[in-house]
């Protein structure tokens, strides 16, 4: 982080200083100079700007034994805030975060498949029960960021039935408008799963991890790819889909390989448990490990991890991760479980040639979309980093 001391630099330049805090924690101005490599009088008129902005805030005097009395600055949590929306495959969740990126107040919706006309009315009952929670500070919110899967009516068929229906109308609606139509505030996208890996490289593993694979497992697993600290993206917003990914070698007269998404995702453990007269959504709750249940989760465990090793051994050769990290929306018990036999699993995988990889449990969890979703309009609008979203349309 280095700042400049150019005349037109003065945006740049308070978005770095508050970059720097954000990285560092409350910081006396001293130190902020040392740190941008900024002028002492530039940082002093930046930190006053801020200050009168309420972006920051003074801590208490912390008195050294040479010299006066240093005052550390800190971000203002009420400084500013923004609102993530996460439309899933069942569930909409709303999610307010603060200028730290601290969730702050929360809304969710779930349903068996999300149909528009009922979705886009949660919706705005969502944002006005959070506007009322958030009172005389709601105009201090910047913005809204929206995630969602890229192709909800691909998976039409997959799902069947009513849900096939609902799914095939979202090929037509153009959802980031539809969600403008229903705040003042801007609106911006962002694919669900790189906004779940985002909101682990700014809150979560990314602040000491600088290259890892992430995996989010929730209805259907995706995940997102962070090399040397920053995002990538693809020139199609496919880096690090590995939902796609064949985890299987193609043979004649046996079909195609399988993809991680039909091997080790949510959505095959939710079958096996609704064939079976139970409830789907139990996957995302604690009791899912309960042993009423191991007849359906012990397979489902089984087979996921083999899929999830094999992903991570091929991620491993092709990218030189330093980890690979797994989160999900599934339940916390669960997703120790498929950890543990994941790691397992990698032991059938040999690393000659190459580096083994960490297999870290995310920092986040389960509302990792939605904050990562909360995160984007906030660095956008104030830190220098502003394209660390780089999908910015869901076509």
């Amino acid at each position: 982080m280095r700042g400049s001391n150019h005349v037109g630099m003065r945006q740049f330049n308070e978005r770095i200083v508050l970059q720097a805090i954000r990285h560092h924690g409350a910081i006396p101005k001293a130190d902020l100079a040392r740190l941008t490599q900024l002028s002492t009088q530039t940082v002093a008129i930046i930190v006053g700007r801020l200050l009168d902005d309420g972006l920051l805030v003074k801590q208490d005097r912390v008195r050294g034994k040479i010299g006066q009395p240093s005052v550390p600055l800190s971000l203002n949590p009420q400084g500013a805030f923004s609102v993530g929306i996460q439309v899933g495959r069942r569930n909409l969740e709303l999610l307010v975060a603060d200028f730290t990126g601290k969730p702050v107040e929360r809304v969710e919706v779930l349903y068996d498949y999300p149909d528009p006309d009922h979705l886009f009315a949660s919706m705005a009952q969502g944002l006005h029960t959070l506007k009322s929670r958030m009172g005389d500070l709601w105009p201090r919110t910047v913005g809204v960021g929206l995630t969602a899967p890229l192709s909800l009516h691909k998976w039409a068929d997959l799902l069947g039935g009513q849900a096939a229906q609902a799914l095939a109308r979202w090929e037509h609606i153009d959802l980031t408008a539809e969600v403008q139509r229903l705040t003042d505030l801007p609106v911006v996208f962002a694919k669900d799963t790189t906004a779940a890996c985002v909101a682990e490289l700014l809150q979560g593993h990314g602040r000491s991890v600088r290259s890892f694979l992430y995996v989010f497992v929730g209805t259907f697993i995706g995940g997102g790819l962070v090399l040397s600290g920053h995002i990538m993206n693809g020139e199609r917003g496919n880096a690090g889909a590995i939902g796609s990914l064949p985890v299987g070698l193609a043979s004649r007269g046996s079909g195609m390989p399988p993809q991680l998404l039909q091997k080790a995702s949510g959505w095959q453990l939710e079958q096996a448990l609704l064939a079976a007269g139970q409830d789907p959504l139990l996957i995302h709750q604690p009791a899912i490990m309960d042993a009423a249940y191991t007849e359906f989760t012990a397979p489902w465990i089984a087979q996921a991890s083999q899929a999830l090793a094999m992903t991570v051994a091929s991620s491993a050769a092709l990218l030189d991760l330093d980890a690979v990290v797994m989160d999900g929306s599934l339940g916390a018990p669960l997703m120790t479980a498929l950890m543990a036999a994941t790691q397992d699993a990698l032991a059938q995988y040999r690393f000659d040639g190459m580096h083994q990889p960490q297999l870290l449990a995310g920092q986040v969890g389960a509302h990792a979309r939605a904050l990562g979703g909360a995160l984007l309009p906030l660095h956008s609008q104030f830190f220098p980093d502003k394209d660390i979203f780089l999908k910015q349309d869901n076509a």
